[in-house]
């Protein structure tokens, strides 16, 4: 299947991103904002997604299945590739309507992905109403590792 020449300037307009955002935080110590957004083009190529379009209420991509459009949060963090799992998820925002978030750990030395993580939504707003964490519970943040422990989440990509 050949790629359309808008598909191929996004490719490309998406790894000028990643060289910016990389030379970015060498030199200032600071992300550069565009985590989010590379995020979402690599689950959505990884995983045969459909990107929506901006400021969707809820979900970020979808799919079709046998039982239905299946919608998707997706959330990314740029990590150390020895230290994968150090760090706080994104906020996820359980009041809007979605079927489950996947978690895009991109390699903070290219922006490549490492791992894509999935986590179904009752399970996740289980973890982030449980007693024990102001960031949990009002701020809708937990950590890398915590997130892997949610029941029911796995691994989807490699």
């Amino acid at each position: 299947m050949t790629q359309s020449r808008g598909q191929r300037a996004l490719k490309d307009l998406l790894r000028q991103a990643k060289t910016l955002a990389v030379r970015y935080y060498a030199i200032t110590g600071k992300p550069l904002g565009v985590t989010g957004e590379v995020a979402e083009y690599e689950a959505a190529q990884k995983l045969g997604l459909t990107l929506e379009v901006a400021r969707t209420a809820g979900y970020d991509a979808f799919c079709q299945r046998r039982r239905g459009r299946e919608t998707f949060q997706i959330k990314g963090r740029a990590v150390s590739s020895t230290d994968k799992y150090r760090g706080r998820v994104p906020k996820i925002d359980c009041s809007k309507p979605f079927d489950a978030v996947l978690l895009v750990l991109l390699n903070k030395a290219s922006f490549e992905p490492l791992e894509i993580w999935r986590a179904e939504r009752d399970a996740v707003r289980q973890r982030l109403t449980a007693a024990g964490s102001k960031a949990r519970n009002e701020r809708g943040s937990m950590g890398i590792a915590q997130f892997k422990s949610i029941a029911g989440a796995r691994r989807v990509w490699p």
